[in-house]
């Protein structure tokens, strides 16, 4: 039985500090090296994810941008991708200018992958977003606001009180084109709002990679709703104990919190060929 595993990193894999430790590391690595098939699927870009999981010698492509990419870790290469028809972005853009909004916006310009925003509109979410990135290449402040939405945009953000987004989220939501999540940052009190197109998600990328794969199972692990549609199509699914209710009420088990290396606890202790 040839098995998938696959880990979401904030909260699930990753600890408190936002980072692996030692323990995970080697833990994975080892079991990568007795043949697992392991990968994670964040929500994170590729550039983000890669800094924080340098250490872990995967074998797998990773699935970024909570599924709308599928992509080669160490070269970059896209294997999958999953972006907005006109309409759908139309729709999306409609709705941020009627709540007066400021949105991140991730696309690629010609070959470069951008993350545009209008440096005068920068709330303190999105300030703290930034501060998290600085350095960060695919940075884009612009001044014209004309220009936020140029390029084959594949995602958007918008970070603010729950006050400021549950109306416009409420509103996004009813479009059954898109997918939306909603959710406060694990890391402070900000919501995001993150809206992808509807065949972008963590599940959709998962079955797309078992396919390529021809895997046979999905064995999955979480912490936060934007999981829930991975559980939902993997064969087991494991949630930490720090996870949303709402993720271990449809889970095959509580584990370890991410804090207590429980991914690499359970891996090492069930893990077989």
């Amino acid at each position: 039985m040839k098995t998938l595993y696959v880990s979401d990193l904030d909260g699930t894999l990753l600890n408190s500090n936002i980072e692996l430790s030692d323990y995970t590391v080697r833990t994975i690595n080892s079991l990568i090296e007795k043949g697992m098939n392991f990968t994670f699927a964040t929500a994170r870009s590729l550039n983000s994810s890669r800094e924080i999981t340098n250490n872990l010698k995967l074998n797998l492509p990773v699935i970024v941008y909570n599924g709308a990419f599928i992509m080669d870790k160490e070269s970059g290469r896209i294997i999958s991708s999953t972006t907005f028809t006109d309409i759908e972005k139309r729709f999306v853009i409609e709705k941020i200018k009627k709540h007066k909004l400021s949105p991140l916006v991730y696309s690629f310009i010609g070959d470069r992958e951008c993350v545009s925003y209008d440096r005068n509109k920068v709330n303190e979410g999105i300030r703290l977003y930034l501060d998290s990135r600085k350095g960060d290449k695919r940075m884009m402040p612009l001044e014209d606001n004309g220009k936020l939405y140029t390029g084959d945009i594949f995602y958007f953000t918008l970070i603010g009180t729950r006050e400021e987004l549950s109306r416009f989220y409420d509103e996004v939501k009813t479009n059954k084109n898109l997918r939306v999540t909603f959710q406060q940052d694990i890391y402070n009190e900000y919501y995001w709002c993150e809206i992808m197109p509807k065949s972008a998600s963590k599940a959709e990328a998962i079955i797309r990679l078992k396919n390529i794969y021809n895997f046979n199972r999905i064995i999955s692990f979480g912490d936060a709703v934007n999981d829930i549609p991975m559980f939902q199509i993997s064969d087991e699914c494991y949630a930490v104990k720090n996870a949303v209710d709402r993720l271990k009420q449809i889970s095959t088990k509580e584990i370890l919190s991410n804090n207590n290396n429980g991914v690499a606890h359970w891996l090492r202790e069930n893990f077989t060929l």
